[in-house]
């Protein structure tokens, strides 16, 4: 294991997605490429960041929830790239001697990619969405941690404001870095790994040796090959928490739409 990438690191790649929608898998599969760097965490934990940060913040799984928690990541003052760029580098480990590429993942990126391409030059991005209804399903599983709930709401209510948020941003991020990213969602990197992986050596060669068919830990609670977990989270739902988020998402039709998603009629 080789640490620290000053000097040697010469290019960023930065996952988009949601929390719970399978970046952790996507980073250490990443992190296994020959010329990739890769973080102990994600970006936003590392020591030495300059920026809001989920636990930060308190927001937790719910950092995109309410217009007031959108400001406080997109407040472009709050960040200081080249002090942030120096603490990433000197974190970054990779497994080979030639490594080149910086992997990032940190969910409320998705909200400040203009930020992310203006301070690296360099930067490329995979755009990643999920069922929002198994995102829900992680928040609402992890109800001690998820982070505050709007009042008079329930947890599967504010997590879906979360989500739609998060996906309302995504659409822009695919409009405007169209020519630095690609684009594919979590059922298609479930279906088929290969061709996303090969989606991915298009836009960053020096990741042509990424395999998704492999088994790897992820978040210390599971070790097994990638497949869609989509049914067995979504089964978990009661009736209830579908009601509440179908209030929520039935109102935003044309976003999950435009993603290949619909909103489940209990």
């Amino acid at each position: 294991m080789i640490t620290g990438g000053d000097g040697a690191i010469r290019r960023h790649l930065f996952l988009l997605a949601p929390n719970n929608s399978g970046s952790t898998f996507l980073a250490a599969a990443l992190a296994r490429c020959a010329r990739a760097w890769s973080l102990p965490r994600e970006g936003q934990h590392v020591a030495g960041f300059q920026g809001p940060s989920s636990r930060g913040t308190g927001a937790r799984l719910l950092w995109a929830a309410t217009p007031a928690s959108v400001a406080t990541f997109r407040d472009a003052a709050a960040y200081d790239w080249n002090r942030t760029r120096r603490a990433w580098h000197f974190h970054a480990r990779a497994d080979r001697a030639g490594a080149d590429m910086l992997v990032i993942a940190s969910p409320p990126f998705l909200l400040i990619a203009d930020q992310l391409a203006a301070a690296f030059a360099d930067a490329a991005f995979l755009i990643m969405v999920r069922n929002p209804y198994a995102v829900a399903e992680g928040i609402i599983r992890r109800a001690a941690n998820a982070g505050p709930v709007a009042p008079g709401d329930s947890l599967a209510t504010t997590a879906a404001r979360h989500i739609v948020a998060a996906l309302a941003a995504q659409r822009a991020n695919r409009a405007a870095f169209a020519d630095r990213a690609i684009f594919f969602t979590y059922e298609d990197m479930c279906a088929a790994p290969e061709a996303i992986a090969t989606r991915i050596a298009a836009l960053v060669p020096s990741l042509a040796d990424l395999a998704l068919d492999r088994s790897l830990p992820v978040k210390g609670r599971y070790h097994e090959p990638l497949r869609d977990m989509n049914a067995d989270q979504i089964a978990r739902l009661t009736p209830g928490q579908i009601a509440d988020l179908d209030a929520v998402f039935d109102t935003h039709r044309d976003l999950l739409a435009g993603f290949g998603y619909t909103p489940i009629t209990v």
